[in-house]
């Protein structure tokens, strides 16, 4: 299957991204490789993009595209990006010109029957982005619900939706879809889900979630599975924790004047981008009860998006998945 995704806000992301000749610049989410292959370009032959994806099928097509264009600037790390230091300490270089991230799921994702992501194709109940193992020694659990890996044979694995949607608890399920759904009937899904275990599918959960939602909710602007569906996967990949992992070592790794760009698509990743730009950005981070600073904070960060961008009214009239992007850029000081 060939991995396709329309990169949103490519020109707003390179424009705040400005890479030149000459630089090294990390593509945290390779994806469909727009973001990559622009960037390449820019840096010409003396620079370089590492392109980082959890994803191997992301990596196997960006393989062949990179082949296919005879570029030899373009590194490909099949990691997670929440390992950005430890990859960089690998490859080589000590400091980067820019940092970017694009944290949405590529329409091969969604479309690929064998993943689960969406409630419009049947498939096996997923939703991992790929293959990765967590470290024995320092297991990282999402902060929501069950944790999203177990021990077993002292190698930790990474669950699958299917498994944490069949043995958590119901409260744990509904605490999952409120907190990483933002669903306002997340205990009645929850019920509903309990009661109708096991699902094997996304349309035995599909169907279960409607079920359980009032006649209006169903006929309403978005699909009712919708925002539960959003939960589970965040909660099988901990992709919130992975993103708060990775921003302080994206701000260590940048040179002065390098350019960190992050393009959201939900308001639980817009919120730690937004409080972590902003933190990083004072001078004193002091509970406001403390009226002298002890905590010699010293800003990193300055924020080159006052407002958020978001995709112009002609890129959503033609790829309607890009509306709910929104885009933030910072530089380190």
């Amino acid at each position: 299957m060939e991995y396709q995704h329309i990169p949103v806000m490519l020109k707003e992301a390179i424009e705040y991204l400005n890479p030149q000749p000459g630089d090294i610049v990390i593509d945290c989410t390779l994806g469909g490789t727009g973001y990559t292959l622009e960037i390449a370009k820019r840096v010409g032959e003396k620079g370089k993009v590492i392109a980082i994806d959890v994803d191997e099928m992301a990596i196997e097509n960006a393989k062949l595209k990179v082949k296919s264009k005879k570029l030899e600037n373009v590194i490909l790390v099949n990691e997670n990006f929440k390992n950005l230091q430890e990859i960089i300490e690998k490859i080589g270089p000590e400091k980067v010109n820019g940092i970017v991230f694009d944290l949405g799921l590529s329409s091969a994702q969604l479309e690929d029957a064998s993943r689960g992501f969406s409630f419009n194709v049947d498939a096996p109940l997923d939703m991992n982005f790929g293959s990765e193992k967590l470290p024995a020694e320092s297991p990282e659990g999402i902060q929501a619900g069950p944790p999203s890996y177990e021990v077993a044979g002292g190698e930790i694995r990474i669950k699958n939706t299917e498994e944490i949607i069949n043995k958590s608890k119901q409260e744990e399920l509904e605490k999952i879809i409120r907190d990483y759904g933002e669903e306002r009937y997340a205990g009645r899904i929850a019920r509903a889900i309990v009661k109708n275990r096991p699902l094997q599918t996304t349309k035995e959960l599909a169907d279960a979630i409607m079920s359980a939602v009032p006649s209006a909710y169903r006929h309403g602007r978005i699909h009712p599975a919708t925002r539960t569906f959003q939960a589970f996967r965040i909660a099988t990949n901990d992709e919130l924790n992975n993103l708060r992992a990775a921003l302080p070592q994206a701000i260590e790794i940048l040179i002065a004047g390098g350019r960190l760009v992050i393009v959201s698509y939900h308001s639980l990743e817009d919120r730690i981008v937004k409080n972590f730009f902003r933190q990083e950005a004072r001078s004193c981070i002091c509970p406001p009860e403390i009226f002298i600073c002890r905590c010699q904070h010293q800003p990193r960060l300055k924020i080159l998006t006052k407002k958020i961008i978001v995709p112009s009214a002609e890129e959503v009239g033609q790829n309607p998945r890009a509306r709910s992007a929104k885009l933030r850029a910072a530089e380190k000081i």
